[in-house]
């Protein structure tokens, strides 16, 4: 899918929370696909077509982030994108879903799963938010850009000369999207307008954006402790281990706290965002995960 075909392709689900943009490809039972921060559903194009012809394979658009529209009002909390999931798979007649998340997407994972396991046949989490091990400390000045009104300061520069942002990013300097790839040769400039565009096209979708960062809060992943100490959904953990944002050890304490958690696969050069640009890394393992413990 290029993104051309993931343009042509945007359906929405107008559901309780907004518009809830969303992508799909392939045949089989449903897999729901949940990015990070500050993506969208197409950072999960390779894996779609390594799976489709295994799955049905959907990717949303979280609220705030992508092209997913909402309410100046509506709450962004990663409890209400767990709702959110919820709501769209009722939208789409789905009752039981294979769920994937990575980054914030997840934490959120996590908090449907807590609340809904009857709706799952398994559960993937990749590098993420867990327990009270985030905010990561180099979100934090984001968060403060996100109280002070001036985020967009941050990320518009990345967006208007993404040659500079490379530039910065060889000098070994903090630039956004670039410290979560392994291989950053896979941010165009197309693909940089994809992810940023939407995100500082109005006032209105810099506050959203903004009150997504300000939603980072670990009290939520705490809250769900011990739900996930009863957790019997088959589930599988990949974790790439030259992330800087989340270290390795919270996918084994994902693997100890979960009864349903099968194993964790180690990522060697596997950076936060590894499903994008590492994509066999994560879809070999996907795919063998669900042939052994998904049947539909």
């Amino acid at each position: 899918m290029d993104i051309s075909e993931f343009h042509a392709s945007r359906r929405f689900a107008d559901v309780e929370s907004g518009r809830i943009a969303y992508v799909e490809r392939g045949d089989g039972p449903p897999a729901l696909f949940v990015h990070g921060v500050p993506i969208c559903g197409y950072h999960w194009r390779h894996i779609f077509d390594r799976a489709r012809h295994k799955r049905r394979c959907i990717a949303i658009d979280l609220m705030g982030l992508g092209y997913t529209e909402i309410a100046p009002t509506q709450d962004v909390s990663f409890r209400a994108q767990a709702q959110m999931l919820g709501e769209v798979l009722d939208h789409l007649g789905i009752d039981k879903v294979d769920l994937v998340g990575n980054d914030s997407g997840g934490a959120i994972a996590q908090i449907f799963a807590a609340h809904h396991p009857e709706r799952l046949r398994s559960l993937v989490l990749t590098n993420c938010d867990v327990h009270d091990g985030w905010p990561p400390p180099q979100v934090l000045p984001l968060m403060e850009h996100s109280r002070n009104g001036t985020l967009a300061r941050v990320f518009q520069p990345t967006l208007d000369h993404p040659d500079l942002a490379r530039e910065r990013h060889s000098r070994g300097e903090p630039t956004p999207l670039f410290r979560s790839y392994f291989d950053t040769s896979i941010l165009s400039d197309e693909l940089i307008r994809l992810y940023l565009r939407p995100l500082l096209s109005s006032p209105q979708r810099i506050d959203a954006f903004a009150r997504y960062w300000l939603a980072f809060d670990n009290r939520q992943t705490v809250a769900i402790h011990s739900a996930l100490k009863q957790l019997d959904v088959p589930t599988l953990i990949v974790w790439g281990l030259k992330d800087i944002f989340f270290d390795r050890k919270w996918a084994y304490w994902l693997k100890d706290t979960i009864p349903g958690a099968k194993r964790v696969v180690e990522v060697e050069d596997g950076r936060l965002f590894f499903p994008e640009d590492l994509p066999d890394a994560f879809a070999t393992h996907l795919l063998q995960f669900w042939e052994e413990w998904s049947k539909p």
